[in-house]
Parts: C-alpha cells; sequence; structure tokens
C-alpha cells in the first residue's frame, strides 16, 4: 500500500476544489470519494481538516449562485 504525502492530498483537495463547477460545489464527503478514486483512502474529516488548513471555505460558502 503506497502512502500519500500529506501535501500531496493537499494539493490534490485543492485542485479538485479549483477545477469543481461552481454553482454546485464539491462537498467534504465528494471530495473523499475523489480522492479514494485516486487511491488515496481518506475519512470526511480528515478532508475538511485539510480543507481548512488550506484556508478554502466550506461547500456553502464556496456556493455561486449566479454570475454578476
Amino acid at each position: 500500500k503506497k502512502e500519500t504525502s500529506k501535501n500531496a492530498i493537499k494539493t490534490m483537495i485543492a485542485q479538485f476544489i479549483e477545477d469543481e463547477e461552481k454553482k454546485k460545489p464539491y462537498t467534504d464527503e465528494a471530495l473523499s470519494k475523489l480522492l479514494k478514486l485516486q487511491g488515496v483512502d481518506i475519512a470526511r474529516r480528515t478532508v475538511a481538516k485539510y480543507r481548512e488548513v488550506l484556508d478554502i471555505p466550506p461547500t456553502s460558502q464556496r456556493k455561486v449562485n449566479q454570475v454578476f
């Protein structure tokens, strides 16, 4: 089983969020599932912790309802 560094996981989370659809941002649960597809088994709570460390707001605050 290959270990993925915390920094690599944080980079992946940041990348997923950067590429997400702004009207439907990923939840921490969805990010956890995306990481599992990449072979990184990580709990939703850990995703939330890393997201906070990266200063990325939660889904509700990232959601864009309309473009001004």
